[in-house]
């Protein structure tokens, strides 16, 4: 009887030798994990994080090229997403406030791309 301990190292050895091979997951952004949340707080409801956390990377190239402004950028960002304007504003919002931190501190210099009131301000 033999053969039960020789499969079960076998088979132990295979499972390790696989789970060697698989990559870990990767480490968590925090930034991108307080975007999610805030989304998600805000009632904006994207099915894939990882596509909602892509599309708010956009948020910040797309706001920088010349003669855009948040506005703009909100129906690009409703249209890259498939959502309604309202929620794609809300997205937008949030997306600079976490993602485009330059952008937001020039609030304060009065050259900033975004107006004022999109931000609540």
């Amino acid at each position: 009887m033999l053969r039960k301990p020789v499969t079960a190292a076998v088979l132990t050895a295979g499972f390790l030798a696989a789970a060697a091979v698989v990559p870990a997951p990767a480490n968590a952004d925090p930034v991108e994990d307080a975007f999610l949340h805030a989304v998600a707080e805000a009632g904006v409801l994207m099915g894939d994080p990882d596509r909602a956390v892509a599309v708010g990377h956009q948020v910040c190239p797309m706001l920088s090229e010349p003669g855009q402004n948040a506005a703009n950028v909100a129906a690009q960002v409703a249209d890259a997403a498939g959502m309604p304007l309202g929620p794609a504003t809300m997205f937008t919002g949030i997306a600079i406030s976490m993602f485009c931190p330059a952008m937001v501190s020039s609030i304060g210099s009065g050259t900033s791309p975004i107006p004022l009131p999109f931000l609540g301000i």
